[in-house]
């Protein structure tokens, strides 16, 4: 593979971040692949954050919302998505404090529905159990969904 100049290492970088919402780490590892050195690596981030390619917080929404919308995660599993990209605290709590709520409850009330027309058991207690551990997979909160079961008339403190 032919060594890029920094130059052609800062337009390919562009065009990455313009196909897409990135952050640092994700702009760093695409560089490193493309053979630029970490001083060349540090140059190029810079700029693009200067130029705004690279927006953290903007990106740290973004993600969050996505990954809410269309891969039915809950605030826990997106945290820890975002913390694994590298991002700051603050950047996580942000973006998680701007997921709508009433989007959010919609979307883990429609994944428990659809769970619990596809899990079998032996009874009532055991497929709410299932469902549970479920959506505890997709990073919601325990009691988010207790309550959400609960909406759905699916509690089970009184059944069992």
């Amino acid at each position: 593979m032919k060594e890029l100049s920094e130059k052609e290492l800062i337009n390919k970088a562009e065009c990455y971040c313009i196909q897409a919402e990135r952050c640092c780490s994700e702009v760093c590892r695409k560089l490193t692949v493309w053979g630029a050195s970490e001083i060349q690596s540090a140059s190029i981030i810079a700029h693009l954050l200067q130029e705004r390619f690279i927006d953290e917080a903007r990106f740290a929404v973004a993600f969050s919302g996505d990954k809410m919308r269309y891969s039915h995660w809950g605030r826990v599993k997106i945290g820890y998505a975002l913390k694994e990209k590298e991002l700051s605290q603050e950047h996580i709590r942000n973006a998680l404090a701007q997921l709508d709520p009433e989007e959010y409850a919609e979307i883990l009330q429609k994944t428990l529905k659809e769970k619990w027309t596809q899990v079998k058991g032996k009874n009532d207690y055991e497929c709410r159990q299932k469902v549970i551990r479920f959506a505890l997979g997709r990073g919601f909160a325990m009691q988010e969904i207790l309550n959400a079961l609960d909406a759905l008339g699916r509690g089970g403190d009184d059944e069992y």
